[in-house]
Order: structure tokens, then C-alpha cells, then sequence
């Protein structure tokens, strides 16, 4: 386990410290998934008005007696607020939203209708909750009050609240909460904003008996006016960048940062053939591009769809079938009812840390329901015998141009430099 990972665990989240579609007429290859980054951290929002529900998903691998979560929260949850979260959920939201590779294969330039340059497509243009103990009064040591204390699945959470930040980080630290150097000055600024805070860790007996290998998500649900997600705790000790994957439900469309910019990644590149073979390699060396360009501080959308119950097509290609109905309801798309039902995703993917990003994120709902995905193809040539002038030209001239084309895109997209025996 990493020296930051047996930390407070505020870099484990950033609010801690092969189907053919027509409309495409390709067909799924391969995909770029969450999986592919290290100390990634996954958050669903599902947001209707002043109504969050917020599911965290860490990748936290170390021994349990070491988590540790700190977020802080805009009002006190109440005891239904809190649920454990479906990690089966999170493994199908991310997997329909991921960047996507899709292949085409030539015709035969011989036959009527077969392959010319004039029919290639565009492609430049293509839970349960456990107990809960009222307090009574509240217990008050170094500034510092318990609002709530619950038993949620194998977490011992505690909501708290407190006069000033030192107070906090001394009362945290006292209570085996490790807290790193420096968090005063953020948690100061949270305090400034009447945040609570709210503090779980393990019940290592509970999480014994739960049958679970690895810690299962966290789902808090609250109204509050304001649509943010906050991140600097997770930066103070934090030894390099972090990953996170946010996707968000909404009913109007497309969801953006407000104080960041929210860059559309590049889309619909024709690629080499082979690389279909490593897809998730030049997914990395792609957004390791991109992440530099944007100057390090930029918020990248790789998926934005709309999943209305009038929208027939739900995805293009589809990497999976879209999300089933149980999971999204158990992010708390409670909305669903029938056919006719409004309902947007918006997948974006940060790298994050303490430079680029001084802020918290904050959220906006935009009325934007045009589609986006980060989406990439390849064309499979066609191999037959050269029996007419087309199929000469097409060998001849098509294919060579065709090629270098593919290696020109493959190096402005990554930024690396290729040559075209590597692919061919």
C-alpha cells in the first residue's frame, strides 16, 4: 500500500481529502474504461433541482483498520440519507460510457457500389442502512460537536461540526483520523461556508462478516441549493495526480464546471488498424496528450448522452446495452416511470492536483442534449484478388495514402512520433 493510501484516504476521492447500431454502421471494437487509470476514484451524481445523490467508489486496496474518509457536506444527512452504494452499478455505468473504438471493413472495389474514396465515411466529422444513535447534546471537545453518529453496512460514520479548523484537525487527529499537514487552511475555508463534515471509517468486525473483499461504495442524499463537488481536501497529501471519473444524471442535459473549463476531447479519428491491439494504450497516451495541452487544468468530457424514454438510440456503437433501470434507480434516478421519462449522462474525467486545481468543482445543468462520445475508428482493407482497374487504384493509390493518414492522426492525437512500419 502506498504511502498515500494509508493516509486519510483524501486523494481516494476527490470530496476527500459488440452490438451494430445503423446509425453508426460499425461495429464495436474495444474499450477505454476507468480501470485503465491508476488512484482513480469513481462519484455518480444524480442531481433533480436542489435534490443530490452523491455514490463514492474508491479504489482504496490496503487494510481496512487504516481507511479513513473525511468529506465535507453542506447540511447534516439524516439516518435514510446514508446507503451503501452498488458496485455492480458503478462497473455498468462506467463501462457504457467509456471511450469507445469502432471498426469498419472495405468493400470490394469490383463490385457494384464496392469502396471509393467518395463512400469512406467522414470521419473527420463523425444498500442497506444500519443502526443510529441519537446523541442527545451535544459532545463538544477542542470547538468540536458530534451532530450524528450511524452505522451504515461496515461504516462507523460521524457527522461533525466545529467552531474552527484547528480544533478539527486536533480533534481528528486524537481520534486516530490521520490527518496530513496543511489541511487547516482548506478546512478553514469549508467552516467558512457552514460545511459539516462527515467522517467514516471501518467496523472491522462488520466488514469480517460482510462477505466483501474490497470496501463497498458510499451514498449520501441531501437538498441544498448548490451543485459542487469539493476537492482540495483530497490534494493535501496527495504525492502526484489523481484520476477521477464523474458521472452525472440529470433530466435537462449536459452537466459542465462553471469554473473550470469543460473541454470536449478529440473524436471520430481514424486510427491504424493495429491498434486495436492495445486501444487502452493509446487511450492514455491520448488524454496524457490532451491533459498537457489543456495546461493541466481543464475538465474533459469523454460521454454525453441523452437517455429520454423518447430517444430509441442509446448509444453509438454501444460498448454494453444501456444502464438497466435497478441500477440507475439505485443511484437515486427515481424519476423513471413508464416510457416517457426525461434523463441525461454526463461522463467527465479529470487528473487532478494541487496546481491546476485551487477550486472545488462546481457544477451547472445546461440545456445542451446533443450527443458526444469520445469515439475512434479504424477500416479493415479489403484483402481479394485484383481483378479490375477500381481494385488496382485502390491498392495502388488508396491504401498507401490511407496509411500515412492513419499514422499522421495517431501522432497529433498522442503527440508521439510513429513510423508506418510500427503499424503496417
Amino acid at each position: 500500500m502506498t504511502h498515500l493510501k494509508r493516509h486519510i484516504l483524501l486523494a481516494l476521492l476527490p470530496i476527500i481529502f459488440s452490438a451494430q447500431v445503423s446509425a453508426f454502421c460499425g461495429f464495436f471494437a474495444a474499450k477505454a474504461d476507468a480501470k485503465l487509470f491508476n488512484n482513480s476514484s469513481r462519484v455518480v451524481i444524480v442531481r433533480d433541482g436542489n435534490e443530490t445523490v452523491l455514490t463514492m467508489e474508491n479504489d482504496y486496496q490496503g487494510d481496512p483498520e487504516e481507511f479513513a474518509m473525511v468529506i465535507p457536506v453542506p447540511v447534516i444527512p439524516q439516518e435514510d440519507d446514508i446507503k451503501i452504494g452498488d458496485s455492480q452499478a458503478f462497473e455498468r455505468v462506467d463501462a457504457y460510457s467509456a471511450p469507445r473504438l469502432a471498426e469498419y471493413f472495405d468493400t470490394d472495389p469490383c463490385e457494384p457500389g464496392g469502396f471509393s474514396l467518395s463512400m469512406a465515411p467522414d470521419v473527420a466529422a463523425l444498500g442497506a442502512v444500519g443502526g443510529y444513535r441519537n446523541l442527545g447534546p451535544k459532545i463538544e471537545n477542542h470547538g468540536v460537536s458530534i451532530e450524528a453518529e450511524y452505522t451504515v453496512g461496515e461504516y462507523e460514520i460521524l457527522i461533525l461540526s466545529a467552531i474552527e479548523s484547528q480544533g478539527l484537525v486536533t480533534w481528528l487527529k486524537e481520534n486516530q483520523y490521520r490527518i496530513p499537514d496543511g489541511a487547516e487552511r482548506i478546512v478553514n475555508s469549508y467552516l467558512k461556508q457552514n460545511m459539516y463534515f462527515f467522517v467514516a471509517k471501518v467496523n472491522l468486525e462488520k466488514q469480517a462478516s460482510s462477505g466483501y473483499a474490497h470496501l463497498r461504495p458510499l451514498q449520501i442524499h441531501y437538498f441544498h441549493p448548490r451543485f459542487m463537488l469539493p476537492i482540495r481536501l483530497g490534494m493535501v497529501n496527495a504525492k502526484g495526480s489523481q484520476e477521477l471519473f464523474i458521472y452525472l444524471f440529470t433530466k435537462n442535459g449536459r452537466v459542465e464546471t462553471t469554473n473550470y473549463r469543460t473541454v470536449k476531447l478529440p473524436t471520430d479519428n481514424q486510427l491504424p488498424v493495429n491498434i486495436k491491439s492495445d486501444f487502452g494504450g493509446f487511450y492514455k497516451d491520448l488524454f496524457n496528450h490532451q491533459y498537457i495541452q489543456q495546461n493541466k487544468n481543464a475538465v474533459f468530457l469523454e460521454y454525453a448522452w441523452n437517455l429520454s424514454g423518447q430517444n430509441f438510440v442509446k448509444c453509438d456503437p454501444c460498448v454494453t446495452p444501456p444502464v438497466e433501470t435497478e441500477y440507475l434507480r439505485s443511484f437515486g434516478v427515481n424519476w423513471i416511470n413508464g416510457n416517457e421519462y426525461p434523463l441525461f449522462i454526463t461522463r467527465l474525467h479529470l487528473r487532478y492536483q494541487n496546481r491546476g486545481f485551487p477550486q472545488d468543482l462546481i457544477f451547472q445543468e445546461t440545456g445542451n442534449k446533443e450527443n458526444f462520445q469520445a469515439r475512434y475508428v479504424i477500416r479493415h482493407p479489403w484483402n481479394g484478388d485484383s481483378r479490375c482497374k477500381a481494385a488496382e487504384r485502390y491498392r495502388k493509390f488508396i491504401l498507401p495514402q490511407r496509411k500515412m493518414e492513419d499514422i499522421r492522426e495517431l501522432q497529433h492525437l498522442t503527440g508521439k512520433l510513429y513510423s508506418l512500419e510500427q503499424f503496417y
